[in-house]
């Protein structure tokens, strides 16, 4: 059945984006129902654009460009409501502030922080990871998207180590400020080991803007404060 669509509401636009994946937000609640519902969604989503690929595949082995050109629109589309597909097409560095897809992607990166064996199990995808937080740290934000960045990473500086969590140098770096600086302090003094040396580790590199984030700094601090 055809959907019905509102002429005055642009599907890129924030109407259009809460159609697609408004469900998502479900995937960051305290509540375990709120989030298993929301993992159905993504599961049905994910099985749809995986048909559509698998429709758009035997499209290009029978040589068929109309055939091709018009599966390859219906994944694109059953894509953007999924994630992390949704997030794929997006303008990069500062751009990405006046994204109305900024939302979800801040709601990605936040699902992965906070439950990160069901994102790891369900949407795991450490490239689009990676990308985000670059671009996010790249662009400058409101006082509302910089208070969710924060907060975003104090609670990765709370957990164990994960594939690309030194990239949330650069975030921290972008919204440093007294905010931020207290809950990392906060958060080196906790009895949490790996806390206190993640935490310690950032707020070094805070006070050295000019020291570039790689892994060789970070091992030669962790065996200079190892060594205290």
């Amino acid at each position: 059945m055809k959907r019905e669509v509102d002429s005055d509401v642009s599907l890129d636009g924030p109407d259009g984006w809460h159609e697609r994946l408004g469900w998502a937000f479900g995937l960051t609640a305290s509540d375990p129902a709120e989030r298993a519902a929301a993992l159905v969604r993504l599961a049905d989503a994910e099985r749809n654009a995986q048909d559509a690929l698998d429709r758009y595949n035997r499209a290009w082995r029978r040589r068929c460009p109309l055939g091709r050109q018009a599966a390859r629109r219906k994944y694109v589309k059953a894509l953007e409501h999924s994630l992390p597909g949704g997030l794929w097409d997006r303008p990069t560095g500062p751009d990405i502030s006046t994204w109305p897809g900024l939302p979800y992607a801040l709601c990605f990166l936040e699902w992965e922080a906070r439950y990160p064996q069901e994102w790891t199990r369900y949407a795991k995808s450490w490239g689009t990871k990676e990308d985000l937080i670059r671009d996010l740290a790249a662009a400058p934000h409101d006082e509302a998207v910089r208070s969710k960045l924060v907060s975003l990473v104090e609670t990765v500086v709370e957990r164990p180590y994960r594939c690309k969590d030194r990239e949330y140098v650069r975030v921290a770096r972008a919204v440093d400020g007294e905010d931020l600086r207290s809950r990392l302090d906060r958060a080196a003094r906790s009895d949490n080991t790996w806390a206190q040396r993640h935490a310690g580790y950032v707020l070094w590199m805070l006070d050295r803007p000019q020291v570039p984030n790689t892994r060789h700094v970070w091992r030669t601090w962790l065996a200079a404060t190892s060594r205290e």
